[in-house]
């Protein structure tokens, strides 16, 4: 049955789930990574990452107007593949992915935490910091899902109004020079670098789960979509340039953890030190929140066709209970075993290459979905490119992140092999 148009969403409230998908704890968790790699040249990085990211948000546009269903990039992988052991695979990927976003913002979340503490915290105190941005959005997703979805909308509006205020207070203690070509690090790092904060981007494609209720979608999709990367990669350029040059970089990568809460110093002085940091708890915080709510979700629908065992698809009280729990206990190991630049790699890794084969499969369907197939290729070509260059610089700088990803991909391969096998019969000659 359709839904009266008084019930659908607009093309503003489509932008909105782009933008708080993007604006979550990413910016808070990864700029002084960027800065540490790729120096001066920061905001040219985060604009490298948000062209990959916008020519994949065209190929989601075209995906979500001709299959507008909330599974998303499951349903365009799988309806250009087929159900298969690869798309099963990447499916699983997909999951997997997300539970490393969470525990980046929750490993972001201890950081700017630490701060509030004088003398700082141990290793201890790190890891329960860390779980503790785990534990307690899970139980809120236990006890009042609908939570969730009433506080997303306020919190994206303060987080924005925020890093508004400290872009106009900061605009009279830039230093230009210290963004100036000669502060560049050289072409493979500053790609890298765009490639290891890709992660900041990810988030555009919720806008794919929201389609069937979006009105006018022909139009709007495409909008959302588009407008709502194009802005972000403003605001992160915007932010980029006004941290480095208002900040050493000395002091930028001895608090790389936690570096958009220094760049609020030489305007603010401690008192915005204290007001980003409580805002990076609150953004971390949430996106967790919402994170926990969609992977759950996304188990959920994986398990009811048949793509994860089907204790994922049982709920209790109309929630799906064992799906939270299970990405609640899988980010809390992650979380606590991996460091906070390890994660951002993998979890930039693992959506280079999921979104290189939805751009793939924008390919592939090319005659459904209509559009340019040149575009489509081109997203698939710059993104299968950007996640080789990343991966060339994981080898030469952070050997144990390049096998934590490769580990992923042999889980998900491994799982979907082994339970794809039993359950749809992927080497029996029977699909599910």
């Amino acid at each position: 049955m359709k839904q009266n148009t008084a019930e659908r969403m607009g093309l503003m409230g489509a932008i909105a789930i782009g933008i708080g998908g993007m604006v979550g704890g990413g910016i808070f968790a990864v700029l002084g990574e960027a800065v540490s790699t790729a120096h001066g040249a920061t905001p040219v990085a985060f604009a490298l990452a948000g062209v990959v990211a916008l020519l994949t948000a065209v190929s989601y546009a075209r995906l979500a107007v001709a299959y507008p269903n909330r599974g998303g990039t499951v349903v365009y992988i799988d309806n250009a593949f087929g159900n298969n052991l690869a798309s099963g695979s990447v499916n699983v990927m997909l999951w997997l992915s997300y539970l490393v976003t969470i525990a980046l913002y929750a490993s972001a979340f201890a950081s700017y935490a630490a701060t509030f503490f004088a003398d700082g915290v141990s290793p201890l105190q790190q890891h329960a910091l860390i779980s503790v941005a785990i534990i307690l959005p899970t139980a809120i997703n236990l006890i009042s899902a609908s939570f969730v979805s009433r506080s997303e909308t306020l919190i994206v509006v303060l987080k924005l109004a925020l890093l508004v205020f400290i872009i106009y207070s900061s605009l009279p203690y830039m230093d230009i020079q210290r963004v100036s070509p000669a502060q560049w690090g050289d072409p493979l790092s500053i790609v890298a670098a765009g490639m290891i904060i890709f992660v900041a981007y990810e988030g555009f494609e919720l806008i794919a789960n929201a389609a069937e209720d979006i009105e006018n979608p022909r139009r709007n999709l495409p909008l959302a979509f588009v407008l709502s990367v194009v802005l972000v990669m403003v605001l992160y350029m915007v932010i980029a340039v006004l941290t480095v040059s208002t900040v050493s970089e000395a002091q930028l990568v001895t608090a790389r953890d936690y570096a958009l809460a220094v760049a609020a110093r030489p305007a603010l002085g401690q008192s915005g030190f204290v007001i980003v940091a409580a805002a990076a708890l609150l953004a971390t915080f949430s996106a967790i929140n919402a994170t926990i709510y969609g992977n759950a979700r996304l188990g959920y629908t994986l398990a009811r066709d048949g793509q994860l065992p089907e204790q994922f698809d049982h709920e209790v009280w109309n929630k799906p209970v064992v799906g939270v729990l299970m990405t609640a206990i899988i980010s809390l190991l992650i979380a606590n075993t991996i460091s906070l630049n390890e994660i951002a790699i993998i979890g930039s890794a693992s959506f280079l290459l999921i979104f290189t084969l939805v751009n793939a499969s924008a390919c592939r369907l090319r005659q459904h979905i209509g559009g340019s197939i040149w575009l489509y290729g081109a997203g698939t070509m710059l993104c299968a490119l950007a996640l080789v260059v990343l991966l060339i610089h994981t080898c030469q700088t952070d050997v144990r992140a390049l096998w934590v990803f490769l580990g992923f991909l042999l889980i998900s391969c491994g799982f979907e092999g082994v339970f794809g096998t039993i359950v749809r019969g992927h080497f029996l000659g029977r699909q599910y």
